[in-house]
């Protein structure tokens, strides 16, 4: 895969903002983005997390 087609441009962020609209509306997005970076940073914050070995040894 070349690096050009991994670039998101202009007009994919918006026809993906104009579908998103359509079906959630306008007053969910911000919720939707809301919940969204919260999943993201709870996500990067346990993979970060030290792994607590059990008394016997295993994971």
């Amino acid at each position: 895969m070349s690096y050009q087609m991994a670039v998101i441009g202009f007009w994919e962020v918006a026809l993906l903002l104009g579908v998103l609209m359509m079906f959630f509306g306008a007053k969910k997005l911000p919720q939707l983005a809301k919940g969204l970076g919260s999943g993201i940073r709870n996500f990067k914050g346990e993979l970060q997390a030290p792994v607590e070995e059990s008394e016997d040894g295993e994971e």
